[in-house]
C-alpha cells in the first residue's frame, strides 16, 4: 500500500499536495482537518481518506472521524490520534492508546513539526507529518509518504512548500 500522510491542513489542500499525492493508493489525516466536513470530503473525493479528529475540528468532523484509529496494513499495527506528543513525552492519552495497541507505527499530528523516529521504549515507529495548512507557526508546510509493503515502511519521502 502507497499512503500519503498528512495532518494540520486547517482548511487548505494546495494543488502541490494534491500532486505530490496523485501516485498514492490512501491519504492518511492525522487530524485538525479545519473547515467543515466538506473539505474532508474534497480530500476523500480525491483520494481514498482515512482520518482522526483534531482539537480546531467541529462537531460535523469529530462525528465522521474519530478521536483514533487502529489499522492493520500489510502486516503493520498503525495507530493514529491528533494529541500524541514525542517518544518520551507523550500525552498521556496518547501513551494509554500505545499500551493498549500496542502498535508498530504511531502517527499523530497537532505540533505542526514533521518528525520521523524510531521509540526504543515503545518499539514504535513515530511519525508526525508536520502541518500541510498555512494556520500556525511553522514556516515550511510538509507531508510525507511511504510504502508499507510486506510489514516494513519503505521509501519515505518529504514534500516540503513554504508557507506563504
Amino acid at each position: 500500500m502507497y499512503v500519503g500522510l498528512i495532518s494540520d491542513t486547517h482548511g487548505v489542500f494546495s494543488e502541490g499536495f494534491r500532486d505530490f499525492f496523485r501516485p498514492v493508493d490512501v491519504i492518511w489525516h492525522a487530524g485538525d482537518f479545519g473547515g467543515t466536513v466538506t473539505f474532508a470530503d474534497e480530500i476523500a473525493a480525491f483520494k481514498p481518506l482515512v482520518g482522526v479528529h483534531g482539537n480546531c475540528d467541529g462537531q460535523d468532523i469529530r462525528r465522521e472521524y474519530p478521536a483514533h484509529q487502529y489499522l492493520e496494513v500489510e502486516g503493520k499495527k498503525i495507530l493514529m490520534t491528533h494529541i500524541g506528543g514525542t517518544p518520551g513525552h507523550y500525552d498521556l492519552r496518547a501513551q494509554a492508546l500505545i499500551d493498549r495497541y500496542k502498535p508498530d507505527v504511531f502517527v499523530c499530528g497537532h505540533s505542526h513539526i514533521l518528525k520521523v523516529m524510531q521509540d526504543q521504549k515503545n518499539q514504535l515507529l513515530y511519525i508526525n507529518p508536520g502541518a500541510a495548512g498555512i494556520q500556525g507557526w511553522h514556516v515550511v508546510r510538509t507531508a510525507l509518504r511511504f510504502r508499507i509493503e510486506g510489514g516494513e515502511i519503505k521509501d519515505m519521502e518529504v514534500f516540503e512548500l513554504p508557507r506563504s
